[in-house]
């Protein structure tokens, strides 16, 4: 079975080897290495999506490098011009990405095919080979790339559900960690590692929900889209019950410090994470995902002992912590039975053929210009990054104009400079440690290319080699990445008939002065730290948590409604519990600058990780009050007291201490009476949604207190 990453750099390699057979068999040394860069600037560009989403792709790709390859060679040494030119479309292209990812990637492939024109450029050439040399390059790289998408359709969906799976593995392992009752003291530091997990469970949730997305567009879905689509909801299932809190985890691990039932409860989680890389293992193997026997024992084991412990139960309080437990024990079985149940079909086709996911699609210039417009602000991320790198690239183009650095392909610095300054200041700063270390390790390498390669097939088979290797390491180890591209580079001008020795060293100087000058940008260009609002991101995830409570709320009341609805608001509280980290770790990386807020940040993000597990874990409950007889005894009490308090959430930061008492006082009064009347009445079933507003309404003062 082919490895994901060798799929993925196959057209890569594919292409590079018929360009290399190309410049071998015509005799064409001399256009080699914008053939090359051409193939190269396609796979940059390369997306996933339908054979006809491939295909529109491959139009607009080819469309916007033409303007800018041909456009860039016509100004190419007209000064002034050129400067304009380059600092425009830089500024126009970056802000194009704030259409979308499609959008964005083609915009940034069009900026670096107009550097790509001027650094493969010579005197001797035609104007117009050059491009047209680029340009068949792309043609070439997207031509295979279709070609092998034929082969294997389905294989991106399903590395991204794979992917998925090793994330929620590594989240339920998170929060296995709660049940340890030999560690309760350290609850704060597994809260925010639990978050981190979240976020990085929501990012893959994310780009599953976006290559799903372009699947379903087509008319008629491949049965392979339904079994991941199925797969993903599954996913998206079990972390919403792992997510679910029905109690203080360190009150509890207190309590049942000496029974052997939770750390059967820690077990039970941490097979469940095994289930879930086993998934993910037979998604990458093409194999049969088997429940495991040892899982299904370990549920068993784990209901004797509830079972064992409740015999043993006789003071109010420790039964009330036996219906806790129970239902805490209720979502681990659910866990269990989704994965148990993942083989065989949980819906019929006809409900798979109306399921829908969302995800932002922008269409229309309308549409499309708006958007770009909303982000002409400078509190957007974007538009700072766009204003910064437009700056970068006018001091790059006018160093070269004012030295004369033409001869010396003096624009690998601008090029440099391209792709190290990133939106933030601490990936930028890793950007630069990692392309010098690359670049100088490459120089080093790439020096001894005449005694390792002299012949002129020699000479092809690294520039292939290392073409590929960059390809395949671009996205996980970036100083690997251009280690290979720096010999790649090197190679084209031997091939090309440039002394190399004469080429290695302004290659170093060239990206340590591009590195440098990005670094400069991103730290006093529109600073980040002059615009990390924690607060502004702390409201946003408290306006997003009480939309989602309120929606659950409104579905408990109705007794159904649209998931799709649902999904949406669930996934906009944890992308902002996601930003929120974010935005936390980002600060943690420069904790000089904001030693201040940093703990009063976490103590946020610490309430907001347990406010959410509170609200997760009613809204697991939802469908089972669809089985449930409609009370309307019940409801007509409960609604009013659950949309108040969802209110209350989304308000708390912005009305007076006063209102706020006596809002809160209301609620807890109504909450105390209510849940009173419904111990007497006997309705257990009622208790659930009970207790999880209980839990939300404490934690209102709290929240308040941190975002003050």
């Amino acid at each position: 079975m082919l490895n994901t990453k060798v799929i993925a750099s196959l057209p890569m390699f594919i292409a590079v080897n018929i360009a290399a057979l190309l410049v071998w068999g015509l005799d064409i040394s001399q256009q080699s290495m914008p053939l090359v860069l051409g193939v190269i600037a396609g796979g940059l560009v390369d997306l996933d999506d339908r054979f006809s989403g491939r295909l529109r792709n491959i139009f607009y790709t080819l469309l916007a490098f033409t303007v800018s390859s041909f456009l860039s060679q016509l100004l190419l040494n007209q000064g002034i011009y050129f400067i304009i030119m380059m600092t425009l479309i830089t500024f126009i292209f970056t802000m194009v990405g704030a259409v979308g990812q499609r959008y964005s990637t083609i915009a940034f492939g069009t900026l670096v095919v107009s550097l790509y024109t001027t650094l493969t450029y010579l005197p001797e050439m035609p104007w117009y080979l050059n491009p047209i040399m680029i340009l068949a390059g792309t043609l070439l790289y997207s031509s295979v790339a279709v070609i092998i998408h034929l082969i294997f359709p389905n294989r991106p969906v399903q590395d991204s559900i794979m992917t998925s799976f090793l994330a929620l593995a590594d989240y339920l392992d998170a929060k296995s960690d709660f049940f340890d009752p030999d560690d309760i003291e350290q609850l704060k530091q597994k809260q925010i590692s639990l978050a981190i997990s979240n976020s990085r469970l929501i990012a893959a949730f994310n780009h599953c929900r976006n290559l799903l997305f372009n699947r379903m567009r087509s008319q008629h879905r491949h049965a392979h889209t339904n079994k991941m689509l199925r797969y993903y909801f599954t996913a998206q299932d079990i972390h919403e019950r792992a997510h679910s809190s029905h109690a203080n985890y360190q009150v509890l691990a207190g309590k049942l410090k000496n029974s052997d039932l939770i750390f059967r409860m820690q077990r039970l989680l941490e097979l469940e994470a095994q289930a879930c890389r086993d998934i993910a293992t037979a998604l990458q193997t093409n194999g049969e995902y088997r429940y495991s026997r040892r899982l299904e024992r370990t549920v068993a084991g784990t209901h004797q002992s509830l079972e064992l412990y409740a015999q043993r139960c006789q003071s109010d309080d420790e039964k009330n912590n036996l219906q806790t437990i129970r239902t805490l024990l209720e979502n681990l079985q659910n866990i269990d039975w989704q994965l148990r149940n993942l083989a065989q079909s949980q819906h019929s086709e006809e409900q798979n053929e109306r399921a829908r996911i969302d995800t932002e699609h922008i269409s229309g210039l309308g549409n499309i210009l708006a958007r770009i417009g909303s982000h002409f602000t400078v509190e957007s991320q974007l538009f700072r990054h766009a204003v910064r790198l437009s700056v970068v690239v006018f001091i790059c183009c006018s160093l070269v104009e004012i030295f004369d650095l033409q001869v010396d392909r003096g624009y690998w610095i601008l090029l440099t400079a391209i792709f190290v300054c990133q939106p933030n200041y601490s990936a930028t700063k890793i950007r630069v440690k990692q392309r010098i270390i690359g670049t100088l390790l490459g120089v080093l390498v790439g020096s001894c290319l005449p005694y390792m390669a002299s012949a002129l097939e020699a000479k092809l088979a690294m520039v292939v080699i290392s073409s590929t290797l960059f390809y395949f390491f671009r996205t996980n180890n970036y100083s690997f990445s251009t280690f290979f591209i720096t010999i790649q580079v090197l190679a084209s001008f031997d091939i090309m008939g440039f002394d190399i020795y004469d080429a290695t060293l302004p290659r170093l100087l060239d990206t340590l002065l591009g590195s440098v000058l990005a670094w400069i940008a991103v730290s006093y260009i529109f600073p980040d730290w002059k615009y990390l609002q924690l607060d502004k991101v702390s409201r946003q995830a408290i306006i997003h948590d009480a939309q989602y409570l309120l929606h659950i709320v409104g579905q408990l009341l109705f007794g159904s409604g649209d998931d799709l609805k649902y999904r949406i608001a669930r996934r906009r509280a944890h992308e902002s519990a996601m930003a929120l980290t974010a935005t936390l770790t980002t600060m943690n990386t420069e904790p000089k600058k904001y030693a201040p807020y940093l703990q009063k940040g976490f103590n946020f993000l610490q309430i907001n990780t347990t406010l959410l597990g509170y609200i997760s874990a009613l809204g697991a409950y939802r469908r089972k009050m669809r089985d449930i007889k409609q009370d309307t005894d019940f409801l007509s009490e409960f609604y009013p007291i659950a949309k108040q308090t969802a209110l209350l959430l989304e308000k708390s930061d912005r009305i007076s201490d006063a209102e706020f008492e006596n809002r809160y006082r209301q609620i807890t009064t109504k909450l105390q009476r209510y849940t009173e009347q419904n111990q007497r009445k006997n309705r257990p079933h009622f208790s659930v949604p009970l207790q999880q507003i209980q839990m939300i309404a404490q934690l209102l003062p709290q929240l308040r207190q941190a975002v003050k």
